[in-house]
């Protein structure tokens, strides 16, 4: 049966113990990159043996599994394939070998250089009025490059290639397997900078230049039903392949340049066809739902990771999974 976890920055806020008591068990969480509370000088960084330990520690004395890190040190340089990418690249193994001396078993990382993920609107009203965020590239088109300038993706590729040569053979060692996230969102340019992970054929081809069990895919259907045509085929691709690690449950309705995400039971996907392909393999990673809505009466201090909204998207999900797993009737 998949498993579902949640997301957290390590930091222990109540709901921890919510998701606990409507069913889940296992976290993926970002490094600890809050003041150490103490006057110690040991130049420890985020992805270091002992704050990675204490992160961990924080978790299991909370009662939760800590599935998976999505976070990483500072890898623009290793993104673009400039100066001091090595050590980007050295700071990244590190981490990788630490979880793997922790027995964290999964890594989920991204390829978008100097942008990470980009809404346009935080406050688009959504069904009931919610909060929902909201991207429209036209609404982009007047701002200028990044400070990296215009960015082909040839070198973004050509910096990937090198990436993967020196990362999954530590990866590979430590056991600890690499899931990368699909561009978001999945666009060919944005402020001068090329996104390469928007297609299914991107991630055949970055999972073919390493053929390697560490070298992973995040597979978030957010993304993923914005530039595939039947969602659930390719999970069940990926799937059957071994390819997956990781995944992230979501909904959006609309265009790669111009959609907004939705709860979880309004967007433009069979949802419940989508957790029937996540069964129809042995996934051994595990789901979660991700970028929700802001309901009424909670701040929109944190866009698309407000509480509310993730509870219905747990218990929305746990109904989609007893009946993925429950044999049709005959009527």
């Amino acid at each position: 049966m998949v498993r579902f976890a949640e997301y957290f920055k390590p930091s222990y806020i109540p709901f921890w113990r919510v998701i606990q008591q409507v069913g889940v068990t296992e976290v993926i969480s970002e490094l600890d990159r809050s003041p150490d509370g103490v006057h110690d000088d040991t130049g420890d960084h985020p992805w270091d043996f002992v704050p990675l330990a204490r992160l961990k520690e924080r978790y299991e004395s909370a009662g939760l599994t800590l599935a998976g890190l999505e976070d990483w040190p500072p890898m623009d340089r290793a993104r673009l394939g400039l100066p001091g990418r090595e050590e980007e690249i050295e700071a990244f193994c590190t981490l990788v070998r630490n979880m793997g001396r922790l027995g964290i078993p999964m890594l989920c990382y991204n390829w978008m250089a100097c942008i990470n993920w980009q809404r346009t609107s935080i406050t688009r009203a959504g069904r009931g009025g919610a909060f929902v965020t909201a991207f429209r590239l036209a609404d982009m088109q007047d701002a200028p490059p990044t400070w990296a300038g215009v960015v082909e993706p040839e070198q973004l590729w050509k910096a990937f290639e090198h990436f993967l040569s020196k990362v999954v053979p530590v990866a590979e060692k430590a056991g600890v397997r690499l899931a990368l996230h699909p561009d978001d969102p999945p666009v060919p340019r944005l402020r001068g900078m090329s996104r390469i992970m928007i297609s299914a054929d991107a991630f055949e081809r970055a999972m073919t230049i390493a053929e390697s069990e560490a070298n992973a895919i995040c597979l978030c259907q957010g993304n993923f039903t914005l530039f595939c045509d039947d969602l659930p085929d390719v999970i069940r691709t990926f799937g059957r392949q071994g390819r997956i690690a990781f995944g992230h449950f979501r909904d959006v309705c609309g265009t790669p340049e111009d959609f907004e995400e939705t709860f979880h039971d309004e967007g433009k996907t069979d949802m419940l066809e989508c957790m029937r392909a996540w069964h129809d393999f042995d996934f051994d990673g595990v789901l979660r739902p991700d970028h929700v809505p802001t309901l009424a009466g909670e701040p929109n201090d944190d866009p698309a990771y407000a509480l509310l909204g993730r509870l219905h998207a747990i218990g929305y999900m746990q109904g989609l999974r007893e009946a993925a797993c429950t044999p049709e009737r005959e009527t």
